[in-house]
This record gives C-alpha cells, sequence and structure tokens, in this order.
C-alpha cells in the first residue's frame, strides 16, 4: 500500500510543532521502490460526499478507496450498525477496494437511505471515512388547485405567489407565459429569491391571463408548471358602477380604492428590521422589495463599514444583494434604502454569522523510529466551538487500551518512547451544530536508513538572475538530515544559498558562478546517502530588436523585427499576436524567423502587434503599435551603413575565454549580413585593432577563445551592402592571468653561411603568443650521430644566432624552445640542418659526345666524388656554343649556352644544334655554395642537314603569259645546297586550285621566267632548297597574269547604255500621256451612259417621285426579273426581290467599277434589263484606265 513521507518537492509533508526532542511527522513517498517492504497503516484515499444524493433511475456509487502496506480489507455501517454487505445480493464490493456498487432495479431507493461509514483496515489500524448520508432527489407534482382570477386597482402593488413543492434539493423557479417565454423583469416588476413575482406598482399592460410559474428540479431534469394566475387591472376612475361590477364578479379585488403616487413602503421583509443566518464561507443573499409610486430605486450600505471589496454583487435590478465566501468581519447591519421623489424609507438587516468546523491544524500521519517521541495535534475553529474527540482505529479514545507511551494534553496527542508494534490509526472528531470534521491520521514506527529519491546527477537550468531550487528528496527514519556541498565546498544557509524546512536548496539570484556541481548527504543514525546535482546558469532571453511603432500607407509593405539574444544551447521560438490574440488566418501574414512581414496592408491590419520569444526556461516579449495611413508618393529610400553595435557586455569569463554580447544598431535600410569582432592588445600593441573573427547576422553572442597575459578590448562592426559601420564603443577591459608559453617558435632554420658556419634562425613569438613577461628563446644545437650532447644558449629579442667554429657541411640538430617567466613551452620539434659549404674542387671527367643528328647530339660524364663536393651536390652544368659553320666562316662567336642536369643524372641531350657546324663543350659540378672547376674542352661537329628556307620570293608581270620568279638562297645552308624545287598551279576565282607543275631547278640558280601561261590568271607558286639530307621548308607566293583588254570592252551590260534608258523612259512618258487623256473623257459633262440607257429602257412599273411632299410612289415588281449582264446569280437562277436594280453589283463588269476622287462612279454600266435583243443599246463610254494600259501593253 502505498505511504508517504516528508520529502523536499512539492507536496512533502508539513511539519509538525512537537515538544522537547519530538521529531517531525514524515510521509512515506510514492516511489514504488522506495514503498517495497516498508509498513503502513491504512490512509483513505478517496471517498463519496458527506451529502449524497442520489438518483433513483441510476445505481447508488458509494465510494472509498483506501491505501496501505498490506493492502486493507474494507467494511461498511449504515445507520451505527454493521452493514452486511455479502448477505444483499443487490450490493457489490468491487474488487481491492471498498467502493459499494447498489443495483435499485426493481427496488425502492429509499430502502437504502440512510448514513453509511467505511472502515478500512490492516494489521497496523483501522482509518474511517465521513459519514456519507444517502438521500433520493424528489421531485414531486404541484398539489391541483384552483387559482381565482386577480383584480388590481392600477398602481397598486401585487404578488403572484409561487409556493412550488418541496423537493430535494431544491428547485429553480422562474416565469413564464403560455408561449414559454420568460416573462419581462425590471426594477418595478422582479422575482424574489422565494419565487414569488412582485409588483412595486401594476399597470393597464400587466393585465394578462398567463402567469405561470416553473420549478426545474436539476437533479431529475424535470419541469413542474403551476396552474396559470388571470391578472386584471382596472382603472376605477374611468369605469361606472356597472362596468365595475361586472369585473369584480367572482375574482379578488386588490385596493379598496384608487391608488395615486406614494413613497415607497417595504413589501419583503416588512417592515423595519430582519435578521438572518449564514454560515461561513457560503453566499450571503440579502433582498429588499419595496412598494411606491414611482418605482422606488434600491441602494445598499453597511453600517458603520464598507461593503466587502471584491466580494459584493447587485442582482435582480439592485433589489438583491450578494456576498460571496463570507466571514466573521461579514456580519452586522445592512441598509437597504428604497427612494422615490415622494420620500424615502429604508429596512435594516442583521447578519448573524455562524461557521461549521473548519481546521486550524489537522492532524498529519507521523512516522518514529522506535525510541523517538512525537505529537498528534488536532485544533479546529467554528461557531460555536467545536468539540473535539480522538479515536483510535475507530474506538474512542477513553474506551481503548491503555498505552502508557500516549496521553492527551489540550486536545493534543502526546507519544513518547515509542515501540516497534506500536503502530495505530488515530481519528480526530471536530463538530458543532452545523457540522463536523473528521480527520485518520496514522503513527507508524518505522527505522529506515536515509534514502534519496531525487534522481542522481539531475541536471537543473535556470537563466541569469533567477532563482534556483535544487531538490534533495529524501526519505529516512528516522528523519535524514541533509547537508549541502559545492564542489567539496560546505554550503551554509545564508545570504546567497537558503536551504528551505523540506531540505531544497534555493540560490535566489542565480548567476554563471554558480554553475556546477552540487552535492546533498542525507543521513541519520542507521547511515548516509549522497546524491549529486548539476546547476547550468544560462544567459536570459532577452529581446535586442524590439518592433517598432509603424505608420505605413495602405496597400504597402509592414516589417515589424523582433531579434532575440539568448544561450547558446537554448532555441527560442517565436510566436506573434495582434491584439493578444493570434494573427489573422491570412497568407499576407508572412512569419520569419526575426520578423512579421504584413503584405498589402488594410485598414483591419491596424492595432497591436506583439512579439513573444520562448525557450524552455524562459521568454521575453515587446509589443508595437500599426497604423496605416492613405498611399502617398513614397520618399526614395536611402541606403547607409549601419549604425555600430551597442550594449557591449563580457559574460561566462574563464580563464581563457569570455562571451561577448551586443545590440545591432539600425540596418538604415539594408540588411545587415554579418559581424565582425576586433580585439586590441593594449599591453602588447596599444591603438592596433586586429580582426578576430566573423559571426553570422542570426547571432549577437561570440564565443571568444582568448590567450593568456593580454589586456584584452574588444569591439564590434556591422557589415551591410553599402559596407562597415563605425565600430562600436570597446567593451570594458578584460585581462587573462600570465601562463608559460603554449607554443614554440615557428620556421626553424638552419642555413650554412660559410664553409666553418651556420645560422640558425625562427620567426619570433608575438606578444599575444609570449603568455608571460621574460620571453626568451632557449636554442641548442648538436652534430647529428657525433655530440651526445647539447649546447644550449639563451636569448632574448632576437630571431637568429649563428653557430661558428663548424666543420664544412656537417650535419646538425637544432631545437628552438621559448621561455618565460612562468616557464618553458612545450618539448620543441628537432629541425634538422648543415653547416655551410665550400665549392667543389674536383671537374667531372670521361666526357664522351654522341652526334645524333644535325640538332641533337648527347653527352655523358662520370660522376664527381661526394668527397670533393664539399656541400650538397646540386647537380651538373654543361656549357656549349657553336665554333664556326662547315659552309662559311661565321662573322662573329656564338655565346655560350648552358644546361643543368640536377642531382646525380650524368646524361643528357644537347637539342637545338645546327646541323654542318662545330661545337666545342666542357661540364663542371656545383652546389649551393657555387661551381666547381670545368672539365677539359671537347670540340664535336654536327653533319649536313636540310637548308632553311629561301629568304625572298618574288613574281613579276612580264607579258600577257609570261611571269618572272625571283628567289634569294637561304640564310642557312645547312650543307652543300643541291638545287631548288619550283611548283605552281592556277586558281580561279572560287579558289579552286589547278593542276601542279613541278621544275627542278640547279643550286646556282636564282630567277626563271615561264612562258606560255594562260592570260589574266591567277598562279600560286612554292619553292624550297634541297640538300643531300632533303627538301627544305617551302615558300610560297601569288601573282597574276596580265588581263587582255579587248575582251573586256565587249562585254559591257546592255543596261549601262545610255541609249537604253532614254528609250524606257520615253515608254513610260507616252504611257502617263494616255491615261490622263482617259481620266479628262471620263469626267466631261453631260449623262453618263447608264443615264441614256435608263431613258431609253423606262419602266412602266415604277411610279415618279411625288412632287408635293418628295417621296417615291409605290413599286411594283411583277415581271421575270433576270439577272443582269456581270451580275451575281444565285445557284437556284433567281435574283433577290429585294435587291435594288440599279445597284453597282448588278450594273459593273465583274464588280470591277473605279470611282473619281470625288467619289463619283466611273465604272461601265453594261448589263441590260429585261430583254437582251430587244434593248441592245450599247455602252457609248470610252475604256477604262487599266484596259488601256493592257491593250498599250
Amino acid at each position: 500500500m502505498d505511504m508517504k513521507r516528508s520529502c523536499t518537492r512539492c507536496g512533502g509533508a508539513v511539519m509538525l510543532l512537537l515538544l522537547g526532542h519530538m521529531t517531525t511527522a514524515l510521509e512515506v513517498p510514492l516511489d514504488p521502490k522506495v514503498l517495497e517492504g516498508l509498513p503502513q497503516p491504512p490512509t483513505i484515499t478517496h471517498q463519496s460526499l458527506k451529502d449524497y444524493i442520489i438518483d433513483p433511475r441510476e445505481n447508488i456509487v458509494i465510494h472509498c478507496e483506501a491505501k496501505g502496506k498490506p493492502h486493507p480489507s474494507f467494511s461498511w455501517t449504515r445507520n451505527g450498525t454493521h452493514f452486511d454487505v455479502e448477505k444483499d445480493s443487490k450490493v457489490i464490493m468491487k474488487p481491492n477496494s471498498g467502493t459499494l456498487v447498489i443495483d435499485i432495479s426493481g427496488e425502492k431507493a429509499e430502502a437504502y437511505e440512510g448514513v453509511y461509514q467505511c472502515i478500512a483496515r490492516n494489521e497496523h489500524g483501522s482509518a474511517m471515512s465521513n459519514n456519507i448520508v444517502i438521500r433520493q432527489s424528489r421531485s414531486p407534482l404541484w398539489s391541483k388547485e384552483k387559482i381565482e382570477p386577480i383584480t388590481v386597482q392600477r398602481g397598486m402593488s401585487l404578488v403572484l405567489q409561487c409556493r412550488p413543492p418541496a423537493g430535494l434539493p431544491p428547485p429553480i423557479i422562474f416565469w413564464m407565459d403560455n408561449n414559454f417565454q420568460r416573462l419581462p423583469q425590471n426594477s418595478r416588476v422582479s422575482q424574489a429569491l422565494n419565487g414569488d413575482l412582485y409588483f412595486c406598482n401594476v399597470i393597464m399592460e400587466d393585465t394578462r391571463n398567463d402567469y405561470i410559474c416553473y420549478a426545474r428540479f436539476p437533479h431529475t431534469q424535470t419541469i413542474q408548471q403551476k396552474q396559470p394566475i388571470n391578472v386584471n387591472v382596472l382603472d376605477i376612475e374611468a369605469m361606472n358602477d356597472t362596468v365595475l361590477a361586472a369585473f369584480l364578479n367572482g375574482s379578488d379585488f386588490w385596493g379598496d380604492s384608487p391608488s395615486g403616487e406614494r413613497a415607497p413602503t417595504f413589501m419583503n421583509p416588512p417592515g423595519t428590521h430582519s435578521t438572518t443566518m449564514v454560515l461561513k464561507g457560503d453566499t450571503l443573499q440579502l433582498e429588499c422589495i419595496a412598494d411606491g409610486l414611482p418605482t422606488p430605486d434600491i441602494s445598499w450600505s453597511k453600517v458603520n463599514r464598507d461593503l466587502p471589496s471584491g466580494r459584493f454583487s447587485f442582482h435582480s435590478f439592485q433589489k438583491t444583494l450578494k456576498i460571496t465566501e463570507v466571514t466573521e468581519a461579514d456580519g452586522g447591519d445592512y441598509r437597504c434604502l428604497a427612494k422615490n421623489r415622494l420620500g424615502s424609507n429604508h429596512h435594516i438587516i442583521t447578519v448573524v454569522v455562524r461557521a461549521a468546523p473548519f481546521w486550524i491544524s489537522a492532524p498529519q500521519n507521523l512516522i518514529l523510529a522506535p525510541k523517538e517521541s512525537g505529537m498528534l495535534t488536532c485544533r479546529a475553529e467554528g461557531n460555536p466551538k467545536p468539540t473535539v474527540t480522538w479515536s483510535v482505529n475507530g474506538i474512542p479514545i477513553e474506551n481503548s487500551h491503555k498505552d502508557p507511551s500516549r496521553k492527551i494534553e489540550n486536545g493534543n496527542i502526546i507519544l513518547s518512547d515509542v515501540q516497534t508494534g506500536s503502530s495505530s490509526v488515530y481519528q480526530c472528531n471536530a463538530s458543532n451544530e452545523y457540522g463536523y470534521l473528521l480527520a485518520n491520521a496514522f503513527v507508524s514506527v518505522l527505522a529506515e536508513p536515509p534514502r534519496v529519491l531525487t534522481p542522481p546527477n539531475h541536471v537543473y537550468s535556470v537563466v541569469t538572475n533567477s532563482r534556483a531550487l535544487l531538490d534533495c528528496a529524501s526519505f529516512g527514519s528516522p528523519l535524514p538530515k541533509i547537508t549541502w556541498f559545492k564542489d567539496s565546498q560546505s554550503i551554509v544557509d545564508g545570504d546567497s544559498y537558503i536551504i528551505h524546512k523540506n531540505n531544497t536548496l534555493e540560490i535566489n539570484v542565480a548567476r554563471p558562478l554558480n554553475s556546477g556541481k552540487y552535492t546533498c548527504i542525507a543521513s541519520n543514525s542507521l547511515g548516509n546517502k549522497e546524491n549529486h546535482v548539476y546547476l547550468e546558469v544560462k544567459e536570459a532571453t532577452r529581446i535586442i530588436r524590439q518592433p517598432g511603432y509603424k505608420v505605413v500607407q495602405r496597400n504597402s509593405m509592414a516589417v515589424f523585427e523582433c531579434k532575440v539574444k539568448h544561450d547558446p544551447s537554448l532555441f527560442p521560438s517565436m510566436i506573434w499576436l495582434k491584439d493578444n490574440m493570434e494573427l489573422p488566418d491570412d497568407t499576407r501574414f508572412e512569419v520569419g524567423s526575426d520578423s512579421l512581414t504584413i503584405h498589402d496592408v488594410r485598414e483591419d491590419d491596424e492595432g497591436n502587434y506583439t512579439c513573444i520569444r520562448n525557450t524552455t526556461l524562459d521568454q521575453d516579449s515587446a509589443s508595437a503599435m500599426l497604423t496605416v495611413v492613405e498611399a502617398t508618393p513614397a520618399p526614395p529610400i536611402i541606403m547607409e551603413q549601419p549604425d555600430p553595435p551597442t550594449d557591449l557586455e563580457l559574460t561566462d569569463q574563464r580563464e581563457l575565454s569570455v562571451q561577448l554580447t551586443w545590440t545591432p544598431g539600425d540596418e538604415n535600410n539594408s540588411p545587415i549580413q554579418l559581424f565582425l569582432i576586433q580585439y586590441e592588445d593594449s599591453l602588447h600593441k596599444p591603438g592596433v585593432w586586429v580582426n578576430m573573427t566573423e559571426v553570422s547576422v542570426t547571432s549577437t553572442t561570440a564565443h571568444l577563445e582568448l590567450s593568456p597575459y593580454v589586456y584584452y578590448s574588444f569591439r564590434v562592426l556591422a557589415l551591410n551592402d553599402v559596407g562597415l559601420s563605425e565600430p562600436s564603443a570597446p567593451s570594458r577591459q578584460y585581462r587573462t592571468n600570465p601562463a608559460r608559453p603554449d607554443g614554440n617558435p615557428s620556421d626553424v632554420e638552419v642555413i650554412g653561411t660559410s664553409p666553418d658556419s651556420m645560422t640558425i634562425t625562427w620567426r619570433e613569438l608575438t606578444g599575444l603568443e609570449s603568455n608571460g613577461p621574460g620571453l626568451q628563446y632557449k636554442v641548442s644545437w648538436r652534430q647529428k650521430d657525433l655530440d651526445p650532447q647539447w649546447t644550449s644558449l639563451t636569448l632574448a629579442n632576437v630571431s637568429q644566432y649563428v653557430v661558428t667554429g663548424t666543420p664544412t657541411f656537417a650535419p646538425y640538430e637544432v631545437t628552438v624552445q621559448a621561455v618565460n617567466d612562468y616557464g618553458s613551452g612545450p618539448r620543441p620539434e628537432v629541425v634538422l640542418g648543415y653547416s655551410g659549404e665550400d665549392l667543389p674542387n674536383v671537374a667531372p671527367e670521361n666526357v664522351k659526345v654522341s652526334v645524333q643528328n644535325g640538332t641533337v647530339a648527347e653527352v655523358r660524364w662520370d660522376a664527381v666524388p661526394l668527397s670533393t663536393v664539399r656541400g650538397q651536390l646540386n647537380g651538373y652544368k654543361v656549357s656549349y656554343w657553336k665554333m664556326r659553320s662547315l659552309h662559311k666562316q661565321d662573322p662573329e662567336p656564338v655565346k655560350p649556352q648552358e644546361l643543368i642536369f640536377h642531382g646525380s643524372e650524368l646524361e643528357g641531350l644537347l637539342i637545338g644544334l645546327h646541323p654542318y657546324s662545330q661545337y666545342t663543350l666542357n661540364i663542371r659540378a656545383f652546389n649551393r655554395k657555387g661551381d666547381g672547376p670545368t672539365s677539359s674542352n671537347l670540340i664535336f661537329e654536327t653533319p649536313e642537314g636540310v637548308p632553311g628556307p629561301p629568304a625572298d620570293l618574288k613574281i613579276q608581270n612580264l607579258n600577257l603569259d609570261s611571269l618572272i620568279v625571283k628567289w634569294v638562297p637561304p640564310v642557312e645552308y645547312n650543307g652543300h645546297l643541291t638545287g631548288y624545287l619550283l611548283k605552281y598551279q592556277p586558281i580561279n576565282k572560287t579558289d579552286e586550285l589547278g593542276p601542279l607543275k613541278e621544275l627542278l631547278l640547279p643550286a646556282n640558280e636564282t630567277s626563271i621566267t615561264l612562258e606560255n601561261l594562260k592570260h589574266s590568271t591567277h598562279y600560286k607558286f612554292y619553292l624550297n632548297a634541297m640538300t643531300i639530307k632533303g627538301s627544305g621548308p617551302i615558300v610560297t607566293k601569288e601573282g597574276f597574269t596580265m588581263v587582255d583588254e579587248a575582251m573586256t570592252s565587249k562585254q559591257v551590260d546592255i543596261a549601262t547604255q545610255g541609249w537604253f534608258i532614254g528609250l524606257m523612259c520615253a515608254i513610260a512618258l507616252l504611257i502617263l500621256v494616255l491615261l490622263i487623256v482617259c481620266f479628262i473623257k471620263r469626267n466631261k459633262g453631260g449623262k453618263y451612259p447608264v443615264k441614256e440607257k435608263e431613258d431609253a429602257h423606262q419602266d412602266p412599273e415604277i411610279q415618279p417621285m411625288k412632287e408635293d411632299d418628295g417621296t417615291f410612289g409605290e413599286y411594283s415588281d411583277t415581271e421575270d426579273h433576270k439577272p443582269l449582264k456581270g451580275s451575281r446569280t444565285p445557284s437556284n437562277g433567281t435574283v433577290k426581290k429585294d435587291d435594288s436594280d440599279d445597284s453597282l453589283v448588278d450594273y459593273g463588269e465583274g464588280g470591277d467599277g473605279q470611282f473619281n476622287e470625288d467619289g463619283s462612279f466611273i465604272g461601265q454600266y453594261s448589263g441590260k434589263k429585261e430583254k437582251d435583243t430587244a434593248e441592245g443599246n450599247e455602252s457609248s463610254e470610252a475604256p477604262s484606265p487599266v484596259n488601256a494600259m493592257n491593250s498599250f501593253v
């Protein structure tokens, strides 16, 4: 069974005030691992209400649950006697529970009404439930009665009584009409607390026959209706006796005489004074209803005191005063004032406050170790004062067995020197005439070593400057004592730390230095137990760029920024609200990572926008207003460099690191892209700012790794598309402590400067790298594989050292180590180098040359002994030069060429030689110091090769079919010339080549005449020289034979001749004259040809135009109409009757009529009407200009 013991978490046990050496009450925790094996007396955990009203339509369920170890058994009493559950087939007790389920189907629920009590018991004691009173809900019918009509004089007061049947619980009253509509109520007509309907004064409109009172019984959800009440309102002054008698026949009449205006008098409660009682904690309702004409106004006050603030309210049109959660202070006199223009009246209600018992100190479970002492306290108050009695295991304590370790003093039970096996459950009952309280408290005698219930290695996270609570929930008997440690240092209750009674450690204002490991140790007489927890103090979440007040134009865009600075380990979410409500579900609202953008702003977007940035530990919020105005021409947007960041702070300060935070400045219409952090070392380089790191725009925090012995100042710059901002104001100076060097000089080299010395060089450490004062360099060296000991020297402010007296080109091992006043740097790296070199002193021997061809030769030699190099052999240098040409004497000597063969190469190729020439060659070894002696000169000759190209080629015209070709011999013969090869071929106008002809010419010729060529032809020539080795490179040239002028003159284009141009102009002029004559003849005065035809062939059916009104006569189309010549005839051979006979289409030939410039028709009316043979008048008009042009052509 679950047992609770005092622990440091919320919900831990309350400390009991004990006497002398009495111990503290415990609760056994619910942890199953702790509960296993621990005995516990029963504890009631759930029970039904004291007053249980049941629904007769449903089964009765009476709850009783308890815990204990071992699990308790259950029994019941009914009306003070044992209730045998097993004997009643309708009653079932749930397994492992004391809950009763009573099946009342087919039974009357009244049979099970009564007072029930549950007892839970195990071997350690018995716990009792409250007395549970079971009553059946009731909703009785309204008693039948005949209600006489009520007649009342206008202006009189009236009360319509409801008097509903008594129900359980009492019904809810309301008044309605026949249409189930609530009757209107106001200050004149209102319902009293007892359900009656009060009229302060009646008016004629109050006459109706359906005043119906309804009673709703909430438990059974049934509604009962009273008989309707008929009310007649009379105006006696306006009625004669006969009419009045008819109205009064068979009805109650209210008022003996006409009622006029009057001062208020009280209808309920009557008189000037009344008294009411209310229980503490209940709701008090005071009521005053007054009659009067005009309708009185009601007001309330408390005599000599104010009404209780925040707990009173007025209802029913000020006629009811309601006070909730009544206290003793609410007792006293309350004044109700009724007032109209004729006067006022008041009523005093005296309120008496009584109280059912309530706890001052309820008894708590008590766990004691053997031989310990303790006390059970039971203090209750009430009005009247309650009587307190004790029971043990359900038996009145005076009737229980005597226990020498127990006594009662001042209503408290004192326990001393308790023994194992004396566990019991005590009941405290406090009662008065208004109720009772019953509490169970067990006393368990238990011996247990300490246990820490808080999970081990639990990590608590809080933000800076907030409160941190570290738990150390423990259990043990006797009650363990808790001791706290931080990093092995004992924690004492004081200003920085508070240790609560439940052993929770509180750090009121947590700072980063409070982070770390905390240990709590629980100890009692049976042992000790420790537990470790960890505290992480994180940076608080803070909005560094708040949304600002915006005035934007309608249909434009509004952007609210909400950038936050937060701990790197926390990930804040962002919520936007509009007027403290969620944003509208509209795609125009775009929430970014650090902003809210509203597109296409409308008037209804105005309001207050709030940004909330939440983390798992804290939150921050900021708000701004948006105002929407009519659109005006937007001013040009000017982008500038961002404003410098502000509010630089150094947090999380550690030995060699610090956290820098800042607030960005204004972006100036160009978004910030990144932040640049710079530092100044005022100790080593004051005034010099060095770039340290770049930070993304999404962060305003940077963790900076530092070096020892530096006086740091930091500043931040912001970058946007325009450029860098001005630097921020520097942060406060942060000094790091000195330390020994953590690095050594770099770029250590050994340079052999002379045959008997070497120079050791290195890159000095900067002040930032020195890590402390007194920086020096320990330089050490020894000859490799020869010197067992190092030779060392300590130097300062230098970057090299020359070691003298060294053998030539000997290997040395060298180290350079940094040293300062705080120690030496790490073990340096060994660098291998050599002392100085000397020139080689032996030349290569056995030099041989093998000529490959006229331009390439191979050279070989023997290596010089390494001992003669006297340094590092870099290779060999081969020098060679052309002495002379074997064909002719060179005008001047050629500059020597040099080939370098690196390393141990002993052969190579000489390329680019001149054929048929004599060369000289020598070789020397070289090292880093320089060149050694050269070998003896070796002379070799190159064979003949192909000649170079002819130096020049010219083509000259001789006559129509002859050309002269001239050339200059090659500059480089490269041997003996054997002749020249000349090729040529014609080229036509499309650059196509003709047949190729070749001529072999002797070596002593430099020109040739080519005859019988085609005149006016383009030729291409190719020429190259030859030796016995073959042909040399070709040179080309193009030339032309002369043009025949006689043939050219016969090919003149006729289109360019003057006589042809004149003829064409004369023909064009003649055509123009003919066209003009045709136009003039057609435009002369007189009748058109069509007019003549109409005069000669008039249709008798056509009536003349009436002379009097200018209208046309009737037209009859009775003849057989035939299409005119050239008209468009339908396929069925008919002509549309509606078409006009003189349409242009009918008269024109093919419809190609012509119009003058003035719009008159000049086409030919060539069609014939009626019969073609009888009326064959032909047109006398001239041909059209088009026909005339065609005939001319």
